[in-house]
């Protein structure tokens, strides 16, 4: 039962839908309603207002990252195995990619997988980053440097090591992530992928 209420509660922090809130807070259209129509941070950029873009990417950052660090400090006191600890970051993965609160109709998680794991392990979460960063500033598009961080990522974790049941949670987020970018490698492929910082056109 502990188990269970502990991955529905990551699941509903994951949920919270930061791109929504903070175009609410900043005046912006619904993020939904512009550009790709996703929900989080890349998009919300289009909007030209780069502190909700921020507030968006450092909000679905910190809900992953939240999820895993609090299940890690209570868990001995739970009675629970250090696999809930990753399981926790997975269920939050997945409240992002199927909020709740928006109809189980979210983003992409690039951000949410992000600060899951940088709790997981702050070196793997570094060097996923890092991927990212590096692919996203020589191409300009996020999509591909997502998808390349994704598919590095099972590759450091397994290289670096690290707690019970990591690997596999870490291959399946990333797998998640892949297969929520499909449309997006279409995309790629057919040469019509937005790059970072283009203008918003209507969904």
């Amino acid at each position: 039962m502990a188990l269970f209420l502990t991955l529905i509660s990551a699941y509903l922090l994951g949920s919270i839908p930061f791109a929504v809130v903070s175009s609410k807070l900043f005046g912006l259209a619904d993020p939904r309603s512009y550009g790709s129509g996703n929900p989080g941070a890349t998009n919300v950029l289009r909007s030209g207002n780069k502190l909700a873009a921020l507030t968006t990417l450092l909000g679905d950052a910190a809900k992953g990252w939240l999820a895993v660090f609090l299940v890690g400090r209570l868990a001995p006191h739970l009675g629970l195995a250090e696999i809930a600890i990753a399981s926790a970051g997975l269920a939050a993965f997945l409240g992002h990619l199927f909020p709740v609160f928006l109809k189980f109709k979210g983003g992409k998680g690039v951000a949410t997988a992000a600060g899951v794991l940088l709790a997981l392990s702050p070196w793997l979460g570094l060097a996923v980053i890092g991927v990212w960063l590096v692919v996203a500033v020589v191409t300009r598009y996020s999509s591909l440097a997502a998808l390349l961080a994704a598919l590095s990522a099972p590759a450091l974790s397994a290289w670096m090591g690290g707690m019970n049941g990591q690997l596999l949670m870490v291959s399946l987020l990333a797998l998640a992530l892949i297969i929520k970018h499909r449309a997006n490698i279409q995309r790629l492929l057919a040469g019509t992928e937005s790059r970072i910082g283009s203008k918003k056109k209507a969904a």
